[in-house]
């Protein structure tokens, strides 16, 4: 078995960062879907100062890469991309039932979608 496998509080709290080595950030959840038990998105925390004024950006969980040789969390966009992503605070979540945002979301990170076959329907 080769693939990385983390629990989520040691996700949380990580910094994030793009190829150029810039903060983007720090990843504040996961959300999990329970449809199919994956991880659907990571809510990344940018801004504000001691957790005040952030603003959060729900980043599709495809977008990121971890380096595991500085065990870096990476995600390839710009600063100015990210501040220009859709995004929302804390009172405010995305409705996750609005396919349009979520295509919307996906195209602006540039990954797709994956599909997944629901293990709780017969085959």
């Amino acid at each position: 078995m080769n693939n990385l496998i983390l629990s989520s509080t040691s996700i949380t709290g990580t910094n994030v960062t793009n190829a150029k080595g810039e903060n983007l950030g720090e990843i504040h959840d996961l959300m999990i879907d329970t449809d199919n038990g994956t991880v659907n998105y990571a809510v990344l925390s940018f801004g504000g100062f001691l957790g005040l004024g952030d603003k959060y950006f729900a980043v599709p969980f495809e977008a990121f890469s971890v380096n595991t040789t500085t065990e870096k969390w990476v995600l390839n966009v710009t600063k100015d991309r990210l501040e220009n992503a859709p995004g929302f605070d804390k009172n405010n979540w995305p409705d996750t039932s609005n396919h349009s945002y979520w295509n919307d979301l996906y195209s602006h990170y540039g990954v797709k979608r994956r599909s997944f076959v629901n293990s709780n329907q017969p085959a």
